[in-house]
């Protein structure tokens, strides 16, 4: 297929955290656009955004909103994907869809670009972006897996409220300012809104990220679980997360424990294999204390590593520190990363 030199871009979604990131993304990265389409929910049609110095109204995303695009960008929640995602793919466009909608579908590749970009190359018109946690995952261990195999994963995670959307930053505001009041602190929001009980996220930490499955993990631990094994390709690896809400606005930290198949590996030997690859920046002088947190990784697009070191007792274990932009790396970035990606393998 040749590709275009300009594209007619779609974002679903256009008004809420990601979407105003993917906006600035393609902004930043100067994507090639020849016509931007905003689309959103009926509550949020007729708002007007700037994009590159121009105003954009907001239109109601319809089945006949993606008529002549090329690539629509879905950042709107799992339902409106459901309902919109392949009404846009049966019109042309190329669905880059953020949500969980269609990310364990098999005919539905699951792509981080620094990991299985490749993958694109089977999309049936909807790709689907991976959970924000899972991404800055994959892209840390994918060069270990590379050079030295992988047989178990096991991650806890410390997450963003941001991650639970523009309530939940809020609601994190509004409960430290009257924490330092002195007032209650009224919760609403975390850990899930449909939830019976809420639990206050300002100086706590929360142990539970979406609902609990029957086998006593949530939602949320197993999607890093299940597309860790579909993006790596490695459906017999061990994979446990435990995943952990903390009163941080942007920015997802992992404590990252895995074994290779490798015999003999040193530390030295993985630092440098990260350190040589896309997409990632070695933070690891603990005598300097240099390691990658939060408050700097926001507004960033890698992922960054530290605190690399052998298991005192298992000889293939070794532990990482991981931490990303989740509204980033972990969604906006990642997505239009996966659109140039479509033109640079000329699939689009």
């Amino acid at each position: 297929m040749m590709t275009k030199n300009l594209y007619n871009v779609a974002v679903v979604g256009a008004t809420g955290a990601v979407g105003q990131q993917m906006l600035k993304t393609l902004e930043e990265r100067e994507f090639p656009i020849d016509t931007l389409k905003l689309l959103s929910s009926a509550r949020s049609a007729g708002k007007e955004i700037e994009f590159k110095g121009k105003s954009y109204q907001v239109e109601e995303a319809k089945p006949e909103s993606f008529e002549g695009i090329d690539i629509a960008l879905f950042s709107a929640g799992g339902s409106v994907s459901k309902a919109l995602a392949q009404e846009a793919a049966d019109r042309g466009a190329i669905v880059i869809d953020n949500t969980s909608a269609f990310r364990m579908d098999p005919n539905v590749p699951l792509v981080v670009p620094e990991v299985n970009e490749a993958d694109l190359h089977t999309h049936n018109g909807i790709i689907a972006n991976p959970n924000c946690s899972t991404i800055q995952m994959v892209v840390a261990l994918e060069p270990i897996r590379q050079k030295m195999g992988l047989k178990k994963v096991i991650v806890s995670t410390y997450q963003a409220v941001s991650g639970a959307g523009k309530v939940a930053i809020d609601e994190l505001y509004e409960q430290t300012q009257a924490g330092v009041e002195g007032k209650d602190l009224e919760a609403k929001v975390l850990p899930v809104k449909s939830a019976e009980k809420h639990y206050p996220i300002a100086y706590n930490a929360i142990p539970q990220i979406d609902v609990f499955q029957e086998n006593g993990f949530t939602y949320e631990e197993m999607k890093m679980i299940n597309e860790t094994k579909k993006i790596m390709h490695l459906p017999e690896l061990k994979v446990a997360a435990t995943c952990v809400r903390l009163p941080i606005e942007t920015g997802h930290s992992e404590s990252v424990y895995f074994e290779v198949e490798q015999e003999g590996a040193s530390v030295d030997e993985i630092k440098s294999l990260l350190k040589e690859s896309d997409g990632i920046i070695l933070q690891d002088d603990p005598s300097n204390q240099i390691y990658p947190m939060p408050y700097y990784a926001a507004g960033k697009n890698e992922v960054f590593v530290g605190r690399i070191r052998q298991d005192l007792d298992e000889r293939s274990g070794y532990h990482m520190w991981v931490v990303s932009d989740n509204l980033l790396k972990g969604a906006a970035f990642n997505s239009v990363q996966i659109a140039e990606s479509l033109i640079k393998l000329n699939i689009i």
